[in-house]
């Protein structure tokens, strides 16, 4: 990071995931060590072979939250991002002033796949049923950009917005950019983080078919791992410069010290330790740090046998003989993998661990990979302990990386 940059922070943090709606729901699931994984609702489930997903709970319904006039717009991704926002910035306190604050309030949102439901469901119609019309709104209900749009409109933002797709980094890359942004005094605030709602009958088939999911639970980092488990939700957070945040009194929850970014420009899928080290080593060199001075990485930890490995070996490069001492663990195997909105619900994650000093655990571990060993996990419950600086690891297909160093307030 320049001398001269403004340094970014953490006001407000909304969410939606498989604990149901709010940061509250979330953050008791993962400091209890508890797992949102569970028998796929969905009416065509039978016919899968994987009939498991972190799904948001049977009982959220979209009306009490959205008008009549704007709900046919919305698909589930963008109900999740505004739901999520919405939580965010009540807790910030800030109110966005036409002419004024609004002017320079962006709005960006990572997400790997967009309006997927809306997606299925009028293919289905239009190549199973012969349908002669679709919805007049599918558009505007599948468009990537469509949560960006609808947080911005909704709050009124004129700042930049716009929607970052780099697949299970979208979030860490939405982040990155808001804070790129703030930093070179682009805009004074951002709502940034990440939105999924993927779990669609044509999805899930196309993600059976790569042979990655696993068929009963998630297991980072365990012996026995089969794979990810899909998951949904959405988190998102209100940024600001400090100078910003001071000026209006604003309770800090945490900074954003350093942003990480790399290609493995390599295999499409198979990932390279050197590209998700080099991420982590920008992340802490942007953030003037040492990897002495980190005291908790929450870790991508999908379960897949390439993707643990890969991880572990990268931090104990990184982190040399400090990764014995530093605790590592993946909250997927309690929320599942949300896909583009995964780097979001994990950042709520790391931000909660900092203020309460309780790291959430990796859970479902039978036996540790004796591949992943060289680090400190946290296994089966929350460890109280001081986290006064943390990063958040995103690693997606394509070879694109994505970290966030953590400083508490």
């Amino acid at each position: 990071m320049r001398a001269d940059a403004q340094r970014v922070v953490v006001t407000g943090m909304g969410a939606v995931s498989a604990f149901g709606l709010g940061v509250p729901a979330l953050w008791a699931g993962l400091s209890e060590g508890r797992c949102a994984i569970a028998p796929l609702r969905h009416e065509r489930a039978a016919e899968m072979r994987v009939r498991v997903a972190a799904q948001v709970p049977e009982d959220y319904t979209p009306e009490p939250h959205f008008s009549r006039e704007v709900l046919p717009q919305l698909d589930r991704v963008a109900q999740f991002a505004l739901l999520a926002a919405g939580e965010a910035i009540a807790q910030s306190g800030l109110r966005f002033e036409p002419g004024g604050s609004a002017e320079r309030t962006g709005c960006i949102v990572g997400t790997a796949v967009g309006g997927e439901n809306t997606q299925d469901e009028q293919s289905r119609r239009l190549y199973a049923e012969n349908a002669q019309r679709l919805h007049p709104l599918t558009i505007i209900r599948a468009m990537t950009n469509a949560a960006a749009s609808q947080i911005s409109m909704r709050h009124g933002l004129h700042g930049p917005s716009f929607v970052v797709a780099s697949a299970c980094a979208s979030s860490n890359h939405a982040i990155a950019q808001a804070v790129q942004l703030i930093r070179a005094g682009v805009m004074d605030v951002a709502l940034a983080g990440g939105s999924e709602a993927s779990l669609s009958y044509g999805a899930m088939r196309a993600w059976e078919a790569m042979r990655v999911l696993a068929d009963d639970t998630c297991r980072p980092f365990s012996a026995n791992r089969k794979g990810l488990v899909l998951g949904e939700g959405a988190a998102m957070f209100v940024l600001e410069s400090l100078e910003h945040a001071q000026r209006r009194g604003a309770t800090v929850l945490g900074e954003i010290a350093g942003v990480g970014m790399s290609s493995d420009a390599g295999d499409i899928v198979a990932p390279d330790m050197a590209g998700a080290a080099s991420a982590m080593r920008t992340a802490l060199a942007d953030a003037g740090m040492e990897p002495a001075q980190v005291d908790y990485v929450n870790a991508h930890g999908t379960a897949t046998l390439a993707n643990d490995i890969n991880e572990v070996r990268a931090i104990a490069q990184v982190f040399g003989a400090h990764a014995r001492q530093v605790a590592v663990s993946s909250t997927k195997s309690m929320h599942g993998h949300a896909l583009g909105a995964s780097g979001a619900l994990e950042l709520v994650a790391v931000l909660r661990a900092m203020a309460e000093s309780r790291v959430p655990p990796t859970i479902n571990m039978d036996s540790l990979d004796p591949q992943c060993e060289g680090v400190d996990h946290v296994l089966g419950s929350a460890r109280a302990m001081p986290v006064t600086a943390a990063l958040s690891n995103s690693f997606a297909f394509g070879g694109l990386n994505a970290v966030l160093v953590l400083r508490s307030a």
